[in-house]
């Protein structure tokens, strides 16, 4: 995998970048602006186009420097191993890769995202939200093999923004409600995680059935499935 035709350098070297008021380009999400998402859906192999990526909304170069934007990411997934119950673990993996981009900065999940551009990255050359969703296409196919095709989508236009946000609100409220049925004494086996040691290098979680991941992204049935893909991957059984 290369990225080579893009003007920025990508790598897990690059978790953890901090970027700062007086550093930022722009602001996407976050706790300033009112809706903002990042959702991922398993789909019929017909239902995708492989490498498409849409923009709904003002792209960088139609951004003021300093402003704050709504976010929505949308990544759409097939592959013949793929399962509903994968969905909340591929969605996780927006954090790592988007903090993979040297000059992003991301932060939480579902709908508490967050994230930051450098005003570097942009003198870099990253003048379109393309590239993002091409870094997430080539990440999401070149870390987890059993996706074979992936399309991406991204919202920044704040009246477009609303109805996929009432839909992901559905989906993670579907997700959560799953949780609740399910409790410590019902299971034998448990999970650690260690996903956030990006950013938290000494931090790990327990995750039962009755205790998510500290972050609130992570519930028993996220790791179950999560360690089951990626054995060796921030997810496993706990010894």
């Amino acid at each position: 995998m290369s990225f080579a035709d893009l003007p920025f350098d990508v790598g897990p070297v690059y978790e953890g970048e901090r970027i700062r008021g007086n550093q930022m380009y722009i602001e996407l999400g976050g706790p300033k602006v009112e809706k903002h998402f990042e959702l991922v859906r398993v789909k019929k192999d017909k239902e995708i186009e492989d490498g498409k990526i849409t923009i709904i909304g003002p792209n960088i170069k139609d951004m003021e420097e300093g402003g704050r934007y709504p976010i929505g990411i949308l990544v759409e997934v097939s592959g013949p191993e793929l399962e509903e119950d994968l969905e909340a673990v591929f969605e996780r993996r927006v954090h790592e890769f988007c903090n993979f981009v040297n000059g992003i900065m991301h932060l939480n999940q579902r709908y508490t995202n967050w994230m930051r551009l450098s005003k570097s990255l942009i003198q870099k050359g990253f003048d379109d939200l393309t590239m993002l969703g091409t870094v997430l296409i080539r990440l999401y196919k070149a870390e987890l093999p059993i996706i074979k095709k992936a399309q991406v989508t991204l919202i920044t236009d704040p009246k477009k923004i609303e109805e996929p946000y009432e839909f992901a609100m559905g989906i993670y409220d579907k997700r959560d409600e799953r949780a609740r049925t399910i409790h410590d004494e019902d299971v034998d086996m448990y999970y650690g995680c260690v996903l956030c040691q990006s950013f938290a290098p000494t931090h790990a979680c327990c995750i039962t059935p009755d205790r998510t991941s500290l972050c609130g992204s992570i519930n028993w049935f996220d790791a179950r499935a999560a360690a089951k893909v990626d054995p060796k991957g921030p997810q496993e059984i706990a010894s």
